[in-house]
């Protein structure tokens, strides 16, 4: 924490020492006055982090929905309180300011660690030079260049509004009267005035950065443009359209591989019918589930990708449509409708081996840990942690590498954390939290084993959740999602642009050159447009 004192010109000050000293002692006390403050301010920041982890640990509870309204009302509150604080410690820019003496308060604990920004090597840079000129100011001589300081300045070019006039000219031959003239190009919606580089914006703003059209609506106004909210609805649907294909190759890709992460959350989703007949608010609550596929973990040759559907409710009859078409390896959560994917059939074999979550499993002794700080718990997470600092150094190894090192590693503390985990079963209340976090991973047992004996498994389902990530921070600024074709719509549009991001991809400039280019592009060739496949046209390219 930083207190700045207010500095005054020299020339100004009395010559009196009492009233010097009488200055002294008013600003001492307020610089006292202005500590207490901010170490209020700070004590208060503090206190809304915990409260905010807390919730956290318990949104999968009861009242879940009521918990993250409260944990986005808290973060919102933090944030502010964080803005305030920043201001606070600036203090007043001037020149008198930057001359001023500066005194730290002791306490280092309470100042708020900053990052640097990160700043991609493909980002625009721009070079201004400052050149002292040919001639020493002092004496006259000439200069020489001896080096340079450089310093970085990151700063952003407004976005601007374009209108793009095509004039197709018209040209007549002279010797056989024909009318000459190119034909119009295609345009992303056909009849609309829409580029390809404003739907991309749309689509990222609405269902990436989660911006409602009326808020977009109100951004191009700033921009000149007067877009009814109506035409944005219209242009997001339309282009959701034209996407189509591209999506549905993705989903066949995704949903035919044999080893799967999935997961869901829950999405509220507004329901005229409900509001019409009297019953509630007419909002019900759905389901967004993802399936994930990601070899990079163990260097596999696949792209990633994830891919998203809604369920109007839980029912395990959507789990199995989704993955109607697909076999092998599952890593999921304790769903119970994933139980007859694991189930073995007439011939004996299961279509599915279910993969357990450690991290899931961890989760259930944190929580103990955390209310009660039961020392058995606490052993869990050590003996778990020390299965996770083996992984931590195999995440891009082969799978051969990491079955290798698990076998000599890990199997043995797997096996000892079994033996412990049954010895404490004998020693604590049956009815007991911590008997039924010990009970619910030693009955799936040989799904918490399956990361010791195949290579590709991860030891938790983390690469799910990460992929539902953004419907939490979605969920923030919309309410709901308007009705069950609304849900699907974003379930769709969240499966290309997320799909794009985990292969590295800016999902706007993706999107912009794929709207621009897919009326064009041959059907046989669409694959090309994958985003694992994509590479944007060159100049060059375009020209031929």
């Amino acid at each position: 924490m930083v207190i700045r004192f207010m500095a005054t010109a020299t020339h100004n000050l009395p010559d009196d020492p009492a009233f010097l000293k009488a200055m002294i002692a008013a600003l001492q006390a307020e610089n006292a006055k202005m500590s207490a403050t901010l170490q209020a301010h700070d004590q208060l920041i503090q206190s809304l982090r915990l409260r905010i982890a807390r919730l956290k640990k318990q949104v999968f509870g009861k009242s879940s929905e009521k918990i993250e309204r409260e944990i986005q009302q808290l973060e919102l509150a933090l944030e502010d309180l964080l803005i305030a604080a920043a201001e606070s410690n600036a203090g007043p820019i001037n020149e008198a300011d930057q001359a001023a003496p500066v005194a730290a308060v002791a306490d280092s604990s309470q100042r708020i660690m900053r990052r640097r920004p990160r700043v991609s090597e493909k980002a625009t840079r721009e070079r201004r030079e400052l050149d002292p000129g040919t001639c020493c100011p002092a004496c006259g001589g000439e200069l020489r260049l001896v080096g340079e300081d450089v310093s970085e300045i990151l700063d952003m070019i407004a976005a601007q509004m374009k209108v793009i006039e095509v004039a197709r000219l018209k040209k007549s031959c002279r010797c056989c009267e024909k009318m000459v003239q190119l034909p119009a190009p295609s345009r992303p919606i056909p009849g609309s005035m829409a580029g390809a580089s404003i739907l991309a914006y749309i689509l990222v703003s609405k269902f990436d950065d989660h911006l409602p059209l009326y808020r977009l609506n109100e951004i191009f106004a700033r921009m000149g443009a007067d877009i009814p909210d109506s035409t944005l609805v219209d242009w997001c649907g339309r282009a959701m359209k034209v996407l189509q294909p591209l999506i549905e190759r993705i989903e066949r890709a995704i949903m035919t591989s044999d080893l799967l992460h999935a997961d869901d959350t829950p999405i509220r989703v507004l329901d005229r019918s409900m509001r019409d007949k009297g019953l509630g608010k007419g909002v019900k609550k759905g389901r967004i589930w993802t399936y994930v596929r990601d070899q990079r973990p163990w260097a596999g040759a696949a792209p990633p990708g994830a891919v998203y559907y809604f369920a109007p409710d839980w029912k395990e009859e959507h789990v199995h449509r989704h993955l109607r078409q697909a076999s092998g390896i599952l890593q999921a959560d304790g769903y119970k409708g994933y139980g007859k994917l694991y189930e073995p059939g007439a011939d004996g074999t299961s279509r599915f081996q279910e993969a357990a979550c450690w991290a899931h499993w961890r989760r259930d002794f944190h929580d103990i840990w955390s209310s009660n700080k039961s020392e058995i718990a606490r052993e869990a997470l050590d003996r778990i942690g020390a299965l996770y600092d083996i992984e931590r150094d195999l995440t891009g190894q082969p799978a051969d590498v990491r079955l290798a090192t698990r076998q000599k590693h890990s199997k043995s503390k797997v096996e000892a954390f079994r033996v412990w985990a049954e010895a404490q079963l004998t020693r604590i209340p049956g009815k007991s939290d911590l008997a039924k976090a010990f009970r619910y991973g030693l009955s799936r047992w040989p799904s918490f084993c399956l990361f010791l004996k195949d290579g590709r498994v991860a030891m938790d389902n983390n690469a799910a959740e990460r992929a539902l990530r953004p419907i939490g921070i979605g969920r923030k600024n919309w309410l709901f999602a308007g009705a069950d074709t609304g849900a699907e719509t974003i379930a769709r549009a969240m499966t290309i642009i997320e799909t794009a991001k985990m292969n590295g991809i800016d999902p706007q400039a993706y999107l912009a050159d794929v709207l621009d280019r897919i009326h064009d592009h041959k059907i046989n060739r669409i694959d090309e447009l994958l985003p694992w496949n994509w590479s944007p046209i060159t100049a060059a390219a375009e020209a031929a």
